[in-house]
């Protein structure tokens, strides 16, 4: 006669239990900052940069946000996409030296791009915005872009988004946006700047909506867990049967 282990579901479920906790914890301890996604990160071509910007202040909302171009590998071509609401400039300033770039070289290059809001599409607590501008050539396979931010608020307060950043360290707590580059495809980079036909909706977004999918996911996980706990607890009863 087989004996029964009536107490191996209940310990299975609460294997299971916790580690649904975990994703609980997991899905809610990414911290909000600047980030960039490149539309395409090849080398020597031209790429799409979208940086999305939470607003963090529980008092007062952001009014201005300013992205750093780099001036060691710099841009030869920038443009910004037009947002409703948003007033965008391009500042060029001088290189700290000539830089040398297919063949020619170049003394003056953008350095910033700045976008400033308007009164009715300031960001506010649990709201982001996302900013896209098309950029080129991208810097050799393997260079580390920074594009450090700068945050203002509309009560004065100014957040720098300026620490060095880098893949497989620790986060830190302001990280400048970056970005990677990868070896150039076939064929890439011999047209004109990336298409800003796509990008992101010019209108505020909650952070309750970017969310969704995320929350969505987990209840799923979470339902098929219950079920499968269960289906556990039937299997011992019928064992003491």
């Amino acid at each position: 006669m087989k004996t029964a282990h009536p107490r191996t579901p209940v310990r299975t479920a609460a294997v299971l239990c916790a580690a649904a906790g975990l994703m609980m914890i997991g899905a809610g301890a990414s911290s909000a900052h600047v980030s960039v996604d490149p539309a395409s990160p090849s080398a020597g071509g031209f790429s799409q940069l979208t940086f999305k910007v939470p607003s963090e202040s529980a008092t007062a909302k952001t009014t201005r946000i300013a992205i750093a171009l780099p001036t060691g590998t710099p841009f030869t071509s920038v443009s910004v996409k037009p947002m409703d609401g948003w007033k965008a400039e391009i500042t060029e300033a001088a290189l700290p030296s000539p830089v040398t770039i297919e063949g020619a070289t170049i003394s003056k290059a953008a350095s910033a791009v700045t976008w400033t809001a308007d009164e009715a599409h300031q960001l506010g607590q649990h709201e982001y915005q996302t900013f896209s501008i098309s950029v080129g050539r991208l810097p050799a396979a393997g260079t580390t872009v920074a594009l450090p931010a700068t945050q203002w608020y509309s009560d004065g307060a100014v957040v720098d988004w300026n620490e060095p950043a880098a893949p497989g360290q620790p986060e830190p707590k302001r990280p400048a946006p970056f970005f990677v580059t990868t070896a150039a495809e076939a064929g890439h980079g011999a047209g004109a700047p990336a298409d800003t036909a796509a990008v992101a909706a010019t209108t505020p977004v909650t952070a309750a909506a970017d969310n969704t999918l995320s929350i969505a996911g987990l209840g799923a996980g979470l339902l098929g867990l219950a079920l499968g706990t269960a289906a556990f607890v039937r299997a011992g009863g019928s064992r003491k049967r």
